[in-house]
């Protein structure tokens, strides 16, 4: 899948970070080729991404306290509210099949039947 522009620079930016944090760790670094590893490279526990970095950005960004997989299906309803097929959000989220996907997301796609009406009588 390819990545946004946006998406890549934050990528490439984080990199950067990761290597100054690699380096002021010296010798206490462990190298596991994680993309989100802790300050020392060991793999970060759930509870810590939640508490001492996801919470806190929800806060300081005003927003409500949700949990992390609410991302996910933010960003399928964004997907599909912008027209994108369901196909395509269904193998994003790496669903078994696209009934999956349609089951959890009907609602999303049942509001964007705006026009169906017309279209048939634009086909007849």
């Amino acid at each position: 899948m390819k990545l946004s522009q946006r998406s890549v620079e934050a990528s490439r930016s984080h990199r950067k970070r990761q290597l100054a944090e690699q380096l002021r760790a010296g010798s206490k670094w462990q190298d596991n080729g994680l993309v989100f590893p802790t300050t020392t490279g060991t793999t970060m526990s759930g509870t810590n991404l939640l508490g001492r970095h996801f919470k806190p950005l929800l806060k300081r960004a005003e927003l409500p306290d949700i949990r992390l997989h609410d991302l996910r299906h933010t960003c399928a309803t964004i997907l599909l509210m912008a027209g994108k097929h369901p196909k395509f959000v269904q193998e994003l989220l790496g669903h078994a099949s696209i009934s999956i996907t349609l089951d959890i997301y009907s609602h999303v796609i049942e509001g964007m039947d705006c026009g169906l009406a017309d279209a048939m009588d634009e086909a007849l």
